[in-house]
């Protein structure tokens, strides 16, 4: 695995809907601002990433599963939208060395691991790191959740895996930080902006020991359940925090999108 002088830092982004940034919509600009945000994100690194790791609302297994593939192909997997967003490409390789290394640490924080080799990117993935990487040039290795989405397993997965940062790969959690397709809209919009002032107050505390307490018991947040009828959106923030070690959180975006509050952060 290629090494880096720069140690990365952890991400939670949003993925926006569905294929959203390569498709019109109503307004037009509803998508913009996170676009942008993700189109830009590239900049804001210590260094081009030798790999990403990252771990996708869109994929849970029983156990911890590691994609494996060298040239993972994609997964369409969201309904009802226009023909050409079926037609979308991202050639971007896997890193099946990489994904050994997830696997390793993993093992040595007591989790088991499975390879999957069949396994390809997700709109989760693909999606997103079309816009911060368009020219699918640094390889990407997706993690799946762990189904029964424990917040508390989540984040000792991200511990497992923090070694990773220093060897040049960048953590990413993809997910989206208010997930409600039947909760969109203005009559959402001042209990989104509670969640979300709760989410940042606990992805940002100065205590790593008590944002970890905070995102473990996130289900007690004002409007938690409005926010995320199901939490698989949330988790990979979990992965992202719990890699940050004693590094610092902060809010790097945040969007009013659809009526309501969206946003991302940053570790280190």
């Amino acid at each position: 695995m290629p090494g880096s002088s720069s140690t990365m830092p952890t991400l939670f982004i949003p993925h926006g809907g569905g294929p959203c940034f390569f498709m019109e919509w109503n307004p037009p600009d509803t998508w913009k601002k996170m676009g942008e945000f993700l189109a830009n994100l590239r900049t804001t690194l210590p260094a081009t990433p030798a790999a990403v790791a990252v771990i996708s609302g869109h994929w849970e297994t029983a156990e911890f599963s590691v994609a494996t593939n060298p040239h993972p192909p994609l997964i369409y997997d969201y309904s009802g939208f226009p023909p050409h967003t079926y037609q979308l490409t991202y050639s971007a390789p896997g890193d099946p060395a990489v994904a050994g290394k997830i696997r390793e640490l993993l093992d040595a924080g007591g989790f088991s691991a499975r390879p999957d080799p069949a396994r390809g990117f997700d709109h989760g993935v693909f999606i997103p790191f079309k816009m911060i990487f368009p020219e699918a040039d640094v390889p990407i290795v997706q993690l799946s959740l762990r189904q029964g989405l424990d917040p508390g397993t989540h984040l000792a997965a991200g511990h497992a895996l923090a070694a990773l940062r220093d060897q040049g790969v960048l953590i990413v959690g993809s997910g989206m930080s208010y997930h409600n397709l039947r909760g969109f809209g203005e009559a959402y919009s001042q209990e989104s902006d509670e969640f979300d002032a709760w989410l940042t107050a606990a992805a940002t505390a100065p205590n790593p020991a008590k944002r970890e307490e905070l995102l473990k018991n996130w289900a007690q947040a004002p409007h938690a359940r409005l926010a995320h009828p199901r939490e698989e959106h949330l988790l990979p923030l979990m992965v992202a925090a719990g890699a940050a070690g004693d590094d610092a959180g902060r809010r790097v975006f945040s969007d009013r999108v659809m009526g309501v509050t969206v946003s991302a952060y940053q570790f280190g």
